[in-house]
């Protein structure tokens, strides 16, 4: 606009133009809806006033603890209030955000806590063994904070100096929070599993996190003041950035320890729950839960669920018991959800089971996502919007990453052609909603968790009577994928059954992340000797 007026005596300046940064949600809510309830955590709840101050007391004990703009402090634990509180006193001190996957095991933690230059650690007391192992095999271990939930009556030891609320009440309830200068800086650190076993650490930028928090909002159509009950792991993109969607809306967040069918139904029951979130299990625990573990509620709950596509019939038997479905599509690298399956009036008139396929497509992009394509990889061309032709779906836009840290030749690669490439497959419909057919990471996703083949099978690899092993996806009513491994054995080896596979892996990974069936045999392989993963999928898929 060279020589345009309107580049003339037109420049930011500090009253036309702010960084965009969620913790503003606070600041207004706190403001303006002081005595609404922020957050209700068993007999607990804290207005709007009280979450503010305590959010602030958060940040300046950690200024006061050494800790600077840029530094970051990691949290180990469940969907607590001091997990829901960092999300706001961590980045108001200027530091950076990791939550930890409460689900992985100590080398992994110990891992994350290395790469990501860890300051400081706040840990819940159940987590407190895996911790202290991960904290045994560093050199220069993080110093701990304790966080002793009075909803947690199991075992656990402290591990650090100062318990959470101590921490808290140490701070100054007046400090001024950091001011984020630029949008780009990094407000949360979160760690994926890769196509490599080590994950790899997705940084976040205050103008996404704020992007996404109100695209949630946009595609919910949520209303002010929403009750959100915590199904979702916070630690699973940070909550799918809605410990900030929540706030700005100024709702009310039910923690949830445990994500359990009876726990669920009683929160909805007795909090008037209008919103949640959760991958297909979830979904699943609430249709084939026991009488004895509902509870009636008289109001429609709104449902956001992702990883795995639904099943259309777990969708339809939701649906008839009082949940509506929206379901969306995304990945660590684009704060969650960025894709959404935007509902048309005009298909309410459809069948039930017409209506549950169309909600198990990934959908459309979210307003807040510039760009969705299913793109040729090589090529970079779009494929054509004909539901078959199979492709790689890319995005661009605010809500992408800044990418990953310590590791510019991956993010480098996956910003390839000026796109994210998601590394999922799938193909365009006609109406423009994508639809995903398959994995080319070869993740597996069992219970929204994301679990690398390459990293089970590096430790069936360690097992000494192992030749060879694969891993890949076998499809589970409960949890939507669950590992299955196809294993040779070396001709010298012992009888090795498959339960001596399986509990090998348990002890030597996360448990979780270990295989539920084995099958014994030579690998099928191409000329070159790769192996044909696409046949054991095809395999895993047929067993019963």
């Amino acid at each position: 606009m060279t020589g345009s007026p309107y580049a003339e005596g037109l420049d930011k300046t500090p009253a036309n133009h702010q960084p965009l940064t969620p913790l503003s949600f606070l600041d207004r809510a706190a403001s303006v809806y002081p005595d609404r309830i922020a957050w209700v955590h068993g007999d607990r709840e804290t207005p709007y006033r009280e979450f503010a101050t305590r959010c602030r007391r958060f940040a300046a004990a950690l200024v006061a603890r050494g800790i600077a703009p840029g530094d970051t402090v990691a949290v180990m634990a469940p969907n607590v209030p001091a997990l829901l509180e960092a999300h706001y006193g961590v980045p108001m001190a200027g530091a950076v955000l990791n939550a930890l996957n409460v689900r992985l095991d100590a080398a992994a933690i110990r891992f994350i806590l290395e790469h990501g230059e860890t300051k400081l650690l706040i840990t819940d007391r159940e987590f407190s063994p895996v911790i202290k192992e991960a904290l045994a095999g560093m050199a220069e271990p993080p110093p701990v904070v304790d966080y002793d939930d009075p909803s947690f009556h199991g075992a656990g030891e402290r591990l650090g100096e100062i318990e959470y609320e101590a921490f808290l009440e140490s701070g100054d309830p007046d400090f001024v929070p950091y001011a984020v200068r630029d949008e780009w800086d990094a407000i949360s650190l979160n760690y994926t599993s890769g196509t490599t076993g080590n994950p790899k650490g997705v940084v976040y930028h205050h103008r996404g996190a704020y992007l996404n928090a109100v695209g949630n909002q946009l595609v919910w159509t949520m209303p002010p003041h929403p009750t959100y009950l915590w199904t979702l792991p916070m630690f699973h993109c940070n909550g799918w950035c809605f410990p900030w969607s929540i706030v700005a809306l100024a709702g009310t967040h039910v923690c949830l320890r445990r994500v359990e069918a009876g726990q669920i139904y009683g929160a909805i029951a007795r909090h008037g729950v209008t919103h949640f979130c959760g991958a297909p299990i979830v979904l699943n625990m609430l249709v084939n839960a026991e009488a004895s573990e509902t509870s009636a509620f008289d109001h429609r709950v709104e449902v956001m669920t992702a990883a795995s596509p639904p099943p259309p019939a777990v969708i339809e038997a939701m649906e008839k018991i009082g949940f509506h479905i929206t379901h969306v599509y995304g990945l660590t690298e684009c704060y969650g959800p960025a894709v959404v399956c935007a509902w048309h009036e005009e298909w309410d008139g459809l069948p039930t089971d017409e209506q549950a396929a169309l909600k198990s497509r990934q959908g459309v992009r979210y307003p807040v996502l510039e760009s969705l394509s299913v793109m040729d990889p090589e090529t970079m061309a779009a494929t054509p919007r004909d539901g078959e032709t199979i492709g790689e779906v890319m995005m661009r836009g605010n809500i992408v990453m800044k990418g990953y840290l310590k590791n510019p030749a991956a993010t480098e690669e996956a910003f390839a052609g000026g796109w994210f490439h998601t590394g999922d497959l799938g193909v365009m419909h006609e109406d423009g909603y994508i639809e995903l057919k398959d994995r080319s990471k070869d993740i597996i996703i069992s219970g929204g968790e994301n679990i690398s083949s390459i990293e089970v099978e590096g430790v069936l690899y360690s097992h000494p009577a192992v030749m060879e092993a694969a891993v890949v996806a076998r499809p589970d009513e409960k949890w939507g994928e669950t590992p299955c491994a196809f294993v040779e054995l070396k001709p010298t080896a012992n009888a090795v059954g498959e339960s001596d596979i399986i509990d090998f892996c348990r002890d030597n990974m996360a448990r979780f992340k270990a295989p539920k069936m084995v099958i014994f045999g030579p690998l099928p392989k191409t000329s070159t000797g790769k192996v044909q993963k696409f046949v054991l999928r095809e395999k895993a898929r047929n067993l019963t």
